[in-house]
């Protein structure tokens, strides 16, 4: 059968069976029918007020799901809360997504920005990453976490809210607002490669009944990280502005802006296939930089949204908002390239980017209302949104340096050897009007959620332009909850991405592939355990479509279908009044079901990892206010290619760190030391685009922090 007739028909049956349910409950007695509607309020946006601290979040704020409880969320959704962040003293974005399943590095090594995969599929860093659930930043200078209440992740596809984005899911970043209480905080940093900086937090409200509020972020860093050859620094402020003007009508914004001008570390590039096998080098040491210190990653960044919000009737709400985000670099970047393995000959070609440009543009408008039909209470959004992303990125020739893998030598400022300046402008425009009805009957015990959203997209480059009307996405899912704290659900999901971008070095080079659909099926379970624990477990499959390079043609070009099967856990919590954890697990089957390139048919997608998990758990001692905590991290072995012509293998680290509180006079203190890499593990950490990349080495981190 047809996949969409198929689709249609399972959506017809379930709502058959849906109806059919609430018709032997209008045999009920009219007092077990829902009588009473609750009442729409605004959005909650003093998410730093909880009245409790906790791994376990109350409630998400990203896509369809905004202010949902997670048990009610009919899919994978990991949440880590700013306690979880603050107890790993997480200074970036891997620092917080190591603690969920699935989540690897892919092609960079993260000493300038961390370029992550989620269930085998990479993050697109344009459309993946959303600020408040909703603006798309850009993840190409560094993602800063001082301003974050917390990070969400949205496991998969998550197109019918965010529109053509990978199906590896969408990573949420929720930024502090003033609470009720003042906030003053100033923040003193450290590690033990000798970076060091400051940072301060400072939240108040204002005016009557505390109706406006201020939240201010800044921080300035000397950075190092404990590899050769590295040198840096790093700057970042930003405002949270909030205002209640009537009870009825509340406004937020959000600015920030980062500057970071690093050293990019070396890649280092996969050595040729012998007799149809991949044999990676012997692992430098984890502190090994074969680049100079002069070859920069210089880039800022600066984004801003805004949002008005307006209580229509206490049973619709309307809200409209937009935003923008800019990220601008200059690179110098080199990876090293092998002549002889024997002998680790080689050479760096160090490429020259001045002035890479990217820009994405963002509005929407939705209208979410609360209605009774007989029994069946219906929670129901409509909204439509545009969004724009426009890219330059400009290329400058390159030069070539020999050096030697295993004795590495110095290498001197070079200059580009030609003053023509290559530009490569891509342009992506998505318009769309999306609608989903949330129903619950039987007190909400059973819940269906249908959703669909209508896309027109346009793609342009210099060399190709897409233009694609009416393209749909539906959504289903259907949730029966046995308790109010648990949860068993199905969801069906096709989600559209952009095509892949043609790599430098291919015939098409910059070129876009035309837009791609995936599918999406999962099956779950939720509790709540022990009054603070919240475990998650979930099977899905994700079907997408992929490409390769023709070697015959060097041309970047459709491949066929990729599957990703995977089992995945997830518990954060509290399972004791003094002991709280995040653990995760994942096993995942990944294989290309469909191929035009023969050679990848069967095998598993490069980079990709069968077992991921991660534990972490901190333990508040008898010793009054000191706490201790441990970590756990495990990556399985993944292929280094997508024909599997070889593999890196597995490897596990560990952390461990200790916070002690105390007050002098006014001023309470909070100091942290934690350790990540506790052994020093040495091993390949990375994968991708034929691209090799270790672990980080042994780091100690200490912060101490005075609240006034």
């Amino acid at each position: 059968m047809n996949p969409v007739k198929k689709n249609c028909h399972t959506l017809a049956i379930s709502g058959a069976l849906f109806a059919l349910m609430v018709s032997a409950q209008a045999q009920t007695p009219a007092s077990e029918a829902t009588k009473e509607l609750p009442p729409v309020t605004l959005e909650a946006f003093n998410v730093s007020a909880a009245k409790t601290q906790s791994y376990q979040a109350e409630s998400v704020q990203m896509g369809a799901f905004r202010d949902m409880n997670p048990v009610d969320v009919p899919l994978t959704i990991n949440v880590l809360t700013k306690e979880v962040l603050e107890a790993q003293n997480a200074r970036g974005l891997f620092d917080a997504l190591k603690n969920t399943a699935g989540v690897t590095q892919s092609q960079l090594t993260g000493a300038t920005y961390n370029n992550l995969a989620i269930r085998g599929i990479v993050i697109e860093n344009r459309g993946n990453y959303r600020l408040n659930g909703s603006l798309p930043i850009i993840n190409l200078a560094d993602i800063a976490l001082e301003n974050k209440e917390r990070v969400e992740v949205l496991k998969g596809t998550a197109s019918l809210y965010y529109g053509f984005v990978p199906p590896s899911g969408v990573i949420n970043l929720v930024t502090k607002r003033a609470t009720p209480d003042p906030i003053t905080t100033l923040t003193f940093t450290a590690n033990s490669a000798g970076a060091y900086g400051g940072a301060i937090d400072v939240g108040r409200r204002f005016g009557a009944e505390g109706k406006y509020g201020l939240r201010v972020n800044a921080a300035s860093n000397k950075e190092e990280t404990g590899i050769d050859n590295f040198a840096g620094d790093r700057s970042f402020a930003s405002l949270a502005a909030d205002w209640r003007i009537t009870q009825k009508l509340t406004f937020r914004a959000d600015v920030e802006h980062l500057k970071k001008n690093v050293t990019e570390q070396a890649a280092i590039t996969l050595p040729a296939a012998v007799a149809g096998v991949v044999t990676p080098p012997p692992l430098p040491p984890n502190t090994q930089n074969i680049g100079g210190s002069w070859m920069r990653y210089d880039a800022f960044m600066t984004n801003w949204w805004t949002r008005l919000d307006y209580l229509i009737s206490p049973q619709w709400t309307v809200f409209v908002e937009a935003g923008n985000a800019e990220t601008n670099r200059n690179r110098i970047y080199a990876p090293f390239t092998f002549t002889n393995i024997t002998t680790g000959a080689g050479a760096l070609k160090i490429n020259y980017y001045p002035g890479q440009d990217y820009r994405n543009s963002n509005y929407r408008g939705e209208i979410f209302g609360r209605f009774l039909t007989g029994p069946i209470r219906h929670d129901v959004s409509f909204g439509l949104t545009g969004n724009t992303r426009r890219s330059d990125a400009p290329q400058q020739g390159s030069v070539n340096f020999s050096q030697n893998y295993y004795n590495p030598v110095p290498v001197p400022v070079l200059a580009t050897t030609t003053t023509t300046i290559t530009h490569v402008p891509t342009r992506i425009l998505d318009f769309a009007y999306y609608a989903t009805d949330r129903m619950s009957a039987f007190k909400e015990r059973v819940q269906l959620i249908v959703g669909v959203r209508d896309t027109d997209y346009i793609s342009t480059t210099a060399t190709t332009n897409y233009v694609t009307k009416g393209q749909t996405q539906p959504m289903f899912s259907a949730s029966f909850k046995p308790t109010a704290d648990t949860s068993i659900y199905t969801s069906y999901l096709r989600g559209l991405e952009a095509g892949g971008n043609a790599p430098i070095g291919t015939v098409n080079a910059g070129s876009v592939l035309p837009p791609l659909t995936s599918t999406q099926y999962e099956v779950g379970s939720k509790a709540k355990l022990f009054g603070g624990l919240l475990l998650q477990l979930g099977v899905y499959q994700i079907e997408r479509p992929s490409a390769f390079t023709d070697p015959a043609t060097n041309t970047f070009v459709p491949n066929g279908l990729a599957r990703f099967r995977g089992l995945e856990l997830f518990a954060s919590g509290e399972i004791a009044k003094n002991v709280s954890l995040i653990v995760s697990g994942q096993t995942l089957d990944a294989r290309q079901t469909k191929a035009l390139n023969a050679t990848t048919l069967n095998k598993t997608p490069e980079g990709t990892a069968r077992y991921t998990g991660s534990g972490f758990v901190e333990w508040a001692t008898p010793v009054k206010d000191l706490s201790l905590s441990v970590g756990t991290y495990y990556v399985g072995r993944r292929p280094v290619n997508n024909t599997d012509q070889g593999y890196i293998g597995g490897y596990t680290t560990y952390s461990a760190g200790l916070r002690y509180r105390l007050k002098l006079g006014n001023i309470s203190y909070s100091v942290r030391l934690n350790c990540d890499n506790l052994t020093d593990k040495n091993a390949w950490a990375v994968s991708g685009a034929s691209l090799l990349g270790v672990t980080a080495p042994r780091l100690a981190k200490l912060s101490l922090s005075a609240n006034f």
